[in-house]
């Protein structure tokens, strides 16, 4: 019992998290609406700002990956998605459609620009491959009608989604200036928040795993008891 609330309370607590980060990342985004090509992020991309197919898929990205972060947070639901089936699949193909027609291919090319050297530029290509895959998957799963699978794949579809948020929260912890070189530290993250997203969706996948397993469990004691 106490490691079921223990999950929920992560999975509550992650959920507000992402929430709350996703409403912060929309405060950032918004200073790019005047399209100013000397602030923020582009400020770092000079080199780079004067291609319009890159300016194209930097602004396509950046004012479409808020949504896939909200439509994302809908679908992890058991009473949402009980009571809202039709909904569900609404969001779910919105959540599907951004990332596949719009965020991944626009990340690809942004990633073969990326700030951290091959290092970067590596990570944020495998984040691009790796996303793609699990969210084929998920499709390709409930097709099939395997829905445990499918939300399995989902859960790291949005794992890799929401590394943007990792990656700004290890950037504000840790990152000093006076003490670490830009490139490297960019380059590093890329991989760390990555690899805490995948860390933290598996173990989450394996606590529900062994958890539901417990549960049936202790009903096949009951009925047989019985």
């Amino acid at each position: 019992m106490m490691k079921l609330l223990g999950l929920k309370i992560i999975k509550v607590t992650a959920v507000f998290s992402v929430l709350i980060f996703s409403i912060l990342m929309l405060k950032t985004i918004s200073q790019y609406t005047s399209f100013d090509k000397n602030i923020g992020f582009l400020a770092f991309k000079q080199q780079v700002v004067g291609n319009p197919y890159w300016m194209a898929f930097f602004y396509i990205h950046i004012f479409s990956i808020t949504l896939c972060l909200l439509a994302g947070l809908t679908q992890f639901s058991n009473r949402f998605l009980k009571e809202n089936r039709n909904l569900h699949k609404i969001i779910g193909k919105i959540y599907v459609y951004n990332i596949l027609i719009i965020n991944v291919p626009a990340c690809f090319v942004l990633g073969l620009f990326s700030n951290g050297g091959l290092t970067g530029i590596t990570g944020f290509l495998i984040q691009d491959i790796l996303w793609a895959y699990f969210t084929v998957a998920a499709v390709l799963s409930v097709k099939k009608g395997n829905v445990i699978r499918h939300r399995n794949y989902m859960m790291l579809s949005y794992a890799v989604t929401t590394t943007a948020i990792t990656f700004r929260i290890v950037k504000n912890l840790l990152y000093n200036e006076a003490h670490h070189d830009y490139e490297l530290f960019y380059g590093l993250n890329v991989w760390a928040a990555l690899l805490i997203n995948l860390c933290i969706a598996y173990a989450i996948l394996r606590k529900d795993r062994l958890l539901t397993g417990k549960i049936k469990s202790g009903k096949e004691n009951i009925n047989t008891e019985k």
